[in-house]
C-alpha cells in the first residue's frame, strides 16, 4: 500500500466514523503530507516508519523553526494516523507510543542515529587503512579516525578535544585527564577501540606537547578545520553533511549513552556539566526510556 493510499484512508475514516469537520481534515492532510515528504527523503515509508525516524522529523520541525506548540500538534497527527493503521492491521505497532510531545523551552538537541554514526566510523577507518596513501596522507587520515574515536568515545567538547595535551593521556591509553570550562579537570574513560587508535597514531607522531599537532599560533589544531576535514569525510560516506558537526557528535555520545541505560548524571560528568539542569536538555530520552519500560513490562500495559 502507498503512503498516499494510507492517508487517504485514515481521512476517509475520521470523515466518516468520527465526523470530522473539513478544516480538521485539511490539517491532518497537510500535516500527514508534509510528514510523508520527510520520510520520502529518507528513503522510507510512513506506513512502516520506526520511532526513531519519528524523532528526526520532530527534530527537522524544530530545525525549520516552528514552535514548540506547533510540533505537538503535528505529532499528535502522527499519532491518530497511527493508531489507525494498528486498529486497521496494516502494522503491529504505534512508533509515536513513547513519543514526550514537545514542550515550550525545551529545544530538541540534534544528534545522529546509531546506524549514521556507524557510516561515519566505517568510512574513517576505510580510508586510516588504506595501503597505498603516502605517509603523510596515511597519518591525516589516522588522526580524523583518532579525532572521532576520541570524540564519539567521550562526548568531549570540541575545543578540550584539538587542544588535547599528551600529558592528558594517562593509565597506558585507558583514561583521559581533559581540562574544561573554567580549567576543571575531569577523568573519562577510553574504550578499548578509542584506546588502541589513539596510542598507535601516538606512536607515529614526533614529540610534542599536543596530540593533535598543528602550525597555528597554539601550536594545535584548529576547532574549524576538524569541522571541516568531519563533514567532507561524512559527504564521502554518502551522509547528510548538514546533520554532521563536532557538536552534534558530542550530542549524540550522550543521547546513545541514555537510550541504553546510564544514569543522567553520570552522563553530566561525562560531559563537563558544571550543573545537572544543563544536561536536562536529554531527559526526553529518559522520559521514552521510563514510559517504554512500563509499556512493555506492566502486566496490564498490553490491554
Amino acid at each position: 500500500m502507498t503512503d498516499q493510499y494510507l492517508v487517504e484512508n485514515f481521512l476517509e475514516m475520521m470523515s466518516a466514523e468520527r465526523g470530522a469537520a473539513s478544516n480538521t481534515l485539511e490539517a491532518y492532510r497537510r500535516d500527514l503530507t508534509d510528514y510523508a515528504g520527510f520520510v520520502d527523503g529518507q528513503k522510507h515509508q510512513i506506513g512502516t516508519a520506526d520511532r526513531q525516524l519519528v524523532q528526526h522529523y520532530l527534530i527537522s520541525l524544530d530545525e525549520r523553526g516552528f514552535a514548540p506548540s506547533s510540533a505537538a500538534r503535528r505529532l499528535s497527527s502522527l499519532r491518530q494516523f497511527y493508531q489507525f493503521l494498528v486498529s486497521d492491521g496494516v502494522r503491529p505497532d504505534d512508533p509515536t507510543r513513547v513519543i514526550p510531545a514537545p514542550r515550550a523551552g525545551t529545544k530538541l538537541p540534534k544528534t545522529m542515529s546509531i546506524e549514521e554514526v556507524d557510516q561515519l566510523f566505517a568510512q574513517a577507518e576505510r580510508e586510516a587503512t588504506e595501503e597505498e596513501l603516502s605517509a603523510k596522507a596515511k597519518l591525516r587520515a589516522q588522526k580524523l579516525y583518532v579525532l572521532l574515536e576520541l570524540l564519539y568515545g567521550t562526548g568531549m567538547r570540541v575545543s578540550e578535544l584539538v587542544g588535547l595535551l599528551r600529558s592528558s593521556v594517562t593509565r597506558e591509553g585507558s583514561m583521559l585527564n581533559i581540562i574544561g570550562k573554567g580549567n576543571k579537570e575531569r577523568v573519562v574513560p577510553l574504550n578499548d577501540r578509542a584506546k588502541d587508535a589513539l596510542l598507535n597514531y601516538l606512536q607515529g607522531l614526533a614529540p610534542g606537547r599536543f596530540v593533535f599537532p598543528a602550525k597555528t599560533d597554539t601550536g594545535y589544531m584548529a576547532r574549524q578545520v576538524f569541522a571541516r576535514e568531519l563533514k567532507a569525510l561524512a559527504a564521502r560516506a554518502g551522509l547528510d553533511t548538514s546533520k554532521i558537526s563536532p557538536h552534534i557528535l558530542r550530542h549524540a555520545f550522550a543521547s546513545h549513552l541514555l537510550e541504553r541505560g546510564a544514569d543522567l548524571r553520570v552522563v553530566q560528568l561525562l560531559l563537563g556539566h558544571s550543573d545537572i539542569s544543563t544536561t536536562q536538555i536529554y531527559t526526553h530520552i529518559l522520559d521514552e526510556r521510563l514510559t517504554s519500560l512500563v509499556q512493555d513490562h506492566h502486566p496490564l500495559a498490553k490491554e
